[in-house]
């Protein structure tokens, strides 16, 4: 344990720092969770289009592994939420994600600006399909493609 503390760079009481943080609980339908708001901090969007959707982002320290690379986790996690942007209809419920289908191609580095664009590939009754694009604005090199089905609910007459 101490030796893989060493390679991250833990400290030894890394919990402590974890047990302090104060995460107020989410409501439903009411705001942006902790979750989201520490991923999507930071995210610009440039272009809202009917089925298009397209953001800048520059990776932060905060979402990057040990190396300085940009997570997979949060990589996973801006497709969710980008793929779920692009079909969400104001006023409705956000749509649940059923499946992603994630292709990891390139990494990212701190302070890269990436261009994360998603596209509506169609719907089905209460059942959408998108797909996510992470690529890096200086070189163009595609660091992660999504596919990403979501389901959504009607809202409550009640």
């Amino acid at each position: 344990m101490e030796t893989a503390r060493e390679s991250l760079k833990v400290p030894k009481d890394g919990s402590e720092y974890v047990s302090r943080l104060t995460v107020p609980p989410h409501r439903a339908n009411v705001g942006q969770s902790f979750f989201e708001r520490f991923t999507l901090k930071g995210i610009r969007v440039d272009t809202v289009e009917p089925g298009f959707l397209s953001c800048t982002f520059k990776v932060p320290l905060r979402l990057t592994t040990a190396n300085g690379d940009l997570s997979s986790g949060a990589i996973v996690s801006l497709i969710d939420e980008i793929g779920a942007a692009v079909v969400h209809v104001e006023g409705q419920p956000m749509s649940v994600s059923v499946d992603m289908s994630i292709s990891f191609l390139s990494t990212a580095k701190v302070n890269d600006e990436l261009e994360i664009s998603s596209r509506a590939l169609g719907q089905r009754g209460r059942y959408s399909g998108t797909i996510v694009l992470l690529r890096s604005k200086s070189t163009g090199e595609v660091i992660a493609e999504g596919r990403h089905s979501l389901f959504s609910s009607l809202a409550s007459k009640i």
